[in-house]
């Protein structure tokens, strides 16, 4: 190649990534965050139905915080909820966006009580009462790694075969992009309460019915700048949560979760290709939605997730909504009835 043309394809180049990465930078900082919650303060309707959050503590007791240790050294926490009949199944729930371990005390004691398997409810990195970081974690992929580390403490491996992932709305998109991952092989079955697939999934309202509020922008143009390598930025907040004024100021707003960071946003969920993700569900899985979800639209699931994956079996609750799923009877018989049966 002659050397003025080759001058002339390093410039367009050298032009074509500073462009690149100007719009990405321009996408970036072109959005923001409202300071102080100001979204949640200033919206009286949050699109989901907090009742059952608000409602009489639950007569179910509370196990005390206990703690395990991940790969980096970091200290992080769960809840056990030990069956009162001898078992080898261990179910592990994974708690939605903005919230923490506490949502599943009465699943989890049911389950317990009727004596089908241990539960464990963990406190996701950048979550719960006191968390190092709230609302960020390190790396993308750190939640799967932190799920395996937690295996490892419980003495749970692949080949004891007693392992079932669970998981309500963002946790139950995290159980997809665990199963679609390296260890997903590790869980002998999942379920799934009405998990969040992606934002363009066929199951997903618009902006999950008002729960969130995406920077849809600045999502833009971090994904631009990782597909570069360009992972500097992914700290940044990139969704806020649309609590109710109720919550925040009610005896656990300070654990509420309000805002994520590109890369636990993006590890909160499955892959872009999300598809890809479900395929993979191999093992058996139960999906349970609520008729009236007032985030996604439970009717959906069934056709999107059977099209890549013949595992499971669907369940939908009449008259059930978002957040009161994990709380209705009726998922707590479904779900005993399922784990006896797998």
């Amino acid at each position: 190649m002659p050397k003025i043309l080759f001058n002339k394809a390093v410039l367009s180049i050298v032009a074509f990534a500073l462009i690149y990465h100007l719009i990405a930078l321009g996408l970036i900082f072109s959005q923001y965050p409202n300071e102080d919650t100001a979204y949640t303060k200033k919206t009286a309707n949050s699109g989901l139905d907090f009742s059952d959050i608000l409602s009489a503590p639950s007569t179910a007791s509370l196990p005390d915080l206990q703690s395990w240790k991940t790969r980096d050294g970091a200290t992080l926490y769960y809840r056990q909820y030990l069956s009162t009949k001898l078992t080898n199944k261990t179910l592990v729930l994974l708690h939605g966006s903005g919230w923490h371990s506490q949502q599943f005390v009465d699943l989890a004691s049911n389950i317990a009580k009727s004596g089908t398997a241990n539960v464990i409810t963990p406190d996701l990195r950048g979550h719960g009462i006191d968390p190092k970081t709230r609302g960020d974690i390190s790396y993308i992929g750190q939640f799967e790694d932190d799920l395996a580390d937690l295996f490892t403490d419980l003495k749970i491996t692949a080949s004891d075969k007693n392992l079932y992932l669970g998981g309500h709305s963002s946790g139950g998109g995290l159980v997809v992009r665990f199963a679609g991952g390296q260890y997903g092989k590790q869980a002998a079955g999942f379920i799934l309460l009405a998990p969040y697939l992606k934002y363009n999934a066929p199951t997903t309202r618009a902006n999950s019915g008002g729960w969130a509020r995406p920077l849809t922008r600045r999502i833009i143009g971090l994904s631009l700048l990782n597909q570069m390598g360009i992972t500097s930025l992914n700290a940044l907040p990139v969704i806020q949560f649309n609590f109710p004024q109720t919550v925040l100021n009610g005896p656990l707003g300070e654990t509420a979760t309000t805002q994520y960071s590109y890369r636990l946003n993006t590890s909160y969920a499955p892959r872009d290709e999300y598809e890809t993700d479900l395929a993979a569900m191999k093992q058996p899985f139960l999906l349970i939605a609520g008729s009236d979800d007032e985030a996604f639209v439970a009717d959906q699931y069934e056709p999107v997730i059977s099209a890549k994956t013949k595992s499971g079996q669907y369940r939908i609750i009449e008259g059930q909504g978002h957040l009161g799923i994990v709380k209705d009877k009726r998922v707590f018989t479904a779900v005993n009835e399922w784990l006896i049966n797998n």
